[in-house]
């Protein structure tokens, strides 16, 4: 089959190759046929390394596609199922699970050490255990999560990641209360999503910042009541909140530099959601007076800080209901060939969201 591969960690480009091999099918796994990848600028980061993932690589983690077999003991899902692939399913069994918080479960991220790919005989990784830029793919049942038939797959496969991070955010993690003011950092796909969690919320006011004027156009049409770049955030405080700073801030970046613009941004007593994912020594510094006498809350948001499959339910009833706008979101459409051209686009800004089709 074809399959994108990065061969070293640090390469700007992925080799479309014909002869890969999905690899792991058996007791408690599903082969699946995809048809639709999102581009992601997580992808990005594990391809340059700012997110620790072995190479050789096939990027993706947010898809769908349909079930070609399943192995012994699979009920979950059967032969000619449609699905959306979860790169972070839940065991139900370790202490955050039962805590009832399924997304801080480390069982998805434990699968990452294994290939889920051959060529030649050897191991090819898949991103976080997935590797969705590929035309197959064998994960365990739990990342197979059954989808209604009237969900296009471009659609599915959002709802994979960006969507639920997005919403998630705003609906789980910073819990936006109604008629308050929001400035959101990062306008791609995943601020966006957070964008339409904030006005599905009730925000009266949300600010979109973002450097880039055709994502700045796309946060307008998707529910921004604003949008400004990043030099204009300062003004926008000003003219907005009177200078106090906004009651909810979302930095979907993942620089300590646009964090610490998101902090100053937020008011006294108000929440900074922290939603981008950042390297392990990109650090951020605060000194003790402020985080004392500012009693700015500070949330972290992993993959939307909410229960996966719940996540995936009621962002498919948004949809349905009008509530949010998800057709929106897909601004390039490409074969899996042209994947270096979407990547290159997602790089300069150009692609709010681009699936891959196989």
């Amino acid at each position: 089959m074809r399959a994108a591969v990065l061969h070293e960690t640090g390469q700007d480009k992925l080799e479309v190759l014909d002869d890969v091999e999905a690899a792991g099918f058996g007791p408690g796994k599903v082969r699946l046929r995809v048809r639709a990848a999102g581009l992601c600028h997580s992808d990005l980061s594990a391809m340059s390394g700012v997110l620790p993932q072995p190479a050789p690589l096939v990027p993706g983690h947010e898809g769908a596609g349909d079930v070609l077999d399943v192995g012994e003991g699979v009920t979950s899902v059967k032969r000619g199922d449609r699905v959306l692939i979860c790169w972070l399913p839940a065991c139900g069994a370790c202490a955050p699970c039962g805590r009832g918080q399924s997304h801080l479960c480390l069982a998805g991220f434990a699968k990452s050490g294994t290939p889920n790919f051959t060529r030649h005989d050897k191991g090819i990784f898949g991103f976080v255990g997935t590797g969705t830029f590929a035309e197959e793919l064998v994960v365990d049942a739990a990342c197979a999560v059954p989808v209604p038939d009237d969900v296009p797959y471009e659609i599915a496969a959002l709802l994979g990641c960006g969507v639920t991070t997005g919403l998630g955010a705003a609906l789980n993690t910073a819990r936006v209360a109604p008629g308050s003011s929001v400035a959101v950092v990062g306008c791609g796909g995943v601020g966006v999503s957070a964008i339409q969690g904030a006005r599905v919320c009730g925000a009266a006011q949300i600010v979109a910042v973002d450097p880039v004027e055709s994502r700045r156009e796309a946060a307008l049409r998707l529910g921004a009541t604003e949008a400004v770049a990043p030099e204009g955030l300062a003004d926008a405080k000003a003219r907005i909140t009177g200078g106090e700073g906004f009651d909810y801030v979302f930095e979907v970046v993942g620089k300590s530099g646009t964090a610490r613009a998101a902090y100053e941004a937020t008011r006294r007593g108000g929440t900074l959601c922290v939603v981008g994912a950042g390297a392990a020594d990109d650090r951020l510094s605060f000194n003790m007076f402020e985080l004392f006498f500012d009693e700015k809350r500070i949330l972290p948001s992993l993959y939307g800080g909410g229960d996966a499959l719940r996540s995936y339910e009621r962002a498919i009833a948004l949809w349905r209901a009008g509530r949010i706008d998800l057709e929106g979101l897909i601004t390039h459409r490409v074969p899996l060939s042209r994947i270096n051209d979407a990547i290159d686009q997602m790089r300069t800004g150009e692609a709010l969201r681009t699936w891959i089709t196989m």
